[in-house]
């Protein structure tokens, strides 16, 4: 029974982990690019990126209300209703998006002012987000098509969706910030027009796979044309504590971000470069909890609580052989990794031990993805959230004691770190064992 709950889970994960890992390729070759030209520029993606991402997050995440409720109908055996929530999350989920590029077209100097951007990396960030900010339009889009390929458990478009995003945009990175293929020299502002033009061409390819009748929980043309507000509404009121989840953590990460720009001018830099490598590894973990999510949902749609358990304690063995691997890597080879991204000295010799620190903070991490996304398929998406309000308090007071008081610089923010992530891991698993335990004594 186990190999059928892992190669379901596999079936789900793998092109997902592919997409994803393809992705983040991608993101790395264009820091490394960065990196090698300008040290500052990667204080200045570091400040970008996290609150872009918070904001982008945000309208990511909260379409898993809907990845639940079309999950569990699909488990109870109910199609046409697993296909409205469907057709009124294609239909409605392109608000957030237009409210987020607005968002960022008239606000991003104060954002950056309130991070503590200094003025010698604030152009950066604002070239940067001058030309990524047409991106925005396309998370409704983005979201809601990869909600309806996990659900229908058919991702392996996503595969190629990566492919050809990250494809045209390392192509673009190496003409427009280098200025090769007769095109200008634009430093951090060709690499910012060059994800633009990549995730558009990414959502062309993913609006053609639409079409695909392997897409079981797919609505047609007229369901989404007609389809109601109110089954948006209801999957938001799961969606937005998995949201609001996600950007009580960006916050967190927000002040951790200040808290690095109060050291010195490249301490972000040195955060982002660090957790470049955590951020590949995250990926493969969520991805697994992308599939743990929609299965374990699934199960609660059908009662079958050996699927919700099985599935749960598979996903976090193979996210645990992961990280492990990951940790070993890294101890072996920190230089090597870490000189793909800085040529400065350093900084290669000084960072081993936050790689270090980060690969050890993996197995807290992929325990809050896997058991959290269990909990979430079940339908408690509020625990969730309060356990990560708790971690952000967490995070940024041991941080704050860290740094400021005990005087231990950007190791005393990846000890804060590790703690979060840790505390928040044993937590959550009880709140886990205590939810399988309820299920067997009501059978």
């Amino acid at each position: 029974m186990n190999k059928v709950y892992m190669n379901r889970i596999l079936k789900i994960a793998v092109p997902i982990i592919l997409s994803n890992v393809i992705s983040q390729l991608q993101m790395i070759i264009d820091r490394i690019f960065l990196g090698q030209m300008n040290t500052l520029y990667m204080s200045a993606l570091g400040n970008v990126t996290s609150p872009m991402w918070t904001t982008m997050s945000f309208a990511f995440t909260v379409t898993a209300g809907s990845s639940i409720l079309i999950s569990q109908n699909v488990g109870a055996g109910n199609k046409e209703e697993a296909e409205n929530y469907a057709a009124s999350l294609l239909k409605w989920n392109n608000i957030p998006a237009v409210l987020l590029f607005f968002f960022w077209i008239f606000c991003s100097r104060q954002v950056f002012t309130l991070m503590g951007v200094s003025e010698s990396v604030m152009p950066f960030c604002l070239g940067y987000i001058k030309y990524f900010v047409p991106s925005f339009l396309l998370i409704g889009a983005e979201g809601s098509f990869s909600v309806i390929m996990q659900t229908s458990n058919y991702t392996k478009p996503m595969v190629f969706y990566g492919i050809i995003r990250s494809g045209v945009n390392v192509i673009l990175d190496y003409a427009l910030i280098f200025g090769h293929l007769g095109l200008p020299e634009m430093g951090i502002e060709g690499a910012a027009i060059a994800t633009t033009i990549a995730e558009f061409a990414g959502v062309i390819f993913a609006s053609f796979v639409m079409g695909s009748n392997k897409l079981t929980t797919k609505p047609s043309l007229k369901k989404v044309m007609s389809a109601s507000v109110w089954p948006y509404i209801k999957s938001l009121k799961l969606g937005v504590n998995c949201a609001l989840e996600d950007l009580a953590w960006n916050a967190g990460n927000l002040v951790i971000i200040r808290i690095l720009n109060s050291i010195n001018d490249i301490a972000a830099g040195i955060y982002s470069i660090v957790f470049s490598v955590e951020v590949l590894i995250v990926v493969i973990i969520g991805s697994l909890g992308n599939a743990t999510m929609t299965l374990t949902g699934e199960a609660k749609g059908k009662k079958d609580r050996e699927q919700f358990n099985q599935v749960v304690k598979l996903a976090y063995i193979m996210s645990g052989g992961v990280a492990l691997v990951t940790l070993i890597i890294c101890s072996i080879f920190p230089s090597q990794i870490l000189s793909l991204f800085s040529s400065d000295e350093g900084i290669i010799t000084g960072c081993g031990i936050y790689l270090i620190m980060v690969c050890c903070n993996l197995f807290g991490k992929a325990g809050n993805i896997i058991v959290g996304s269990g909990i979430k398929g079940y339908g408690d998406t509020k625990w969730m959230l309060l356990t990560q309000l708790f971690g952000t308090v967490l995070v940024v007071v041991s941080a704050c004691v860290f740094v400021f008081v005990l005087k231990l610089g950007i190791i005393g923010v990846f000890m804060a770190v590790i703690v979060d992530e840790g505390v928040r891991a044993l937590i959550n698993l009880g709140k886990f064992i205590r939810i399988t335990k309820a299920w067997s004594n009501k059978e």
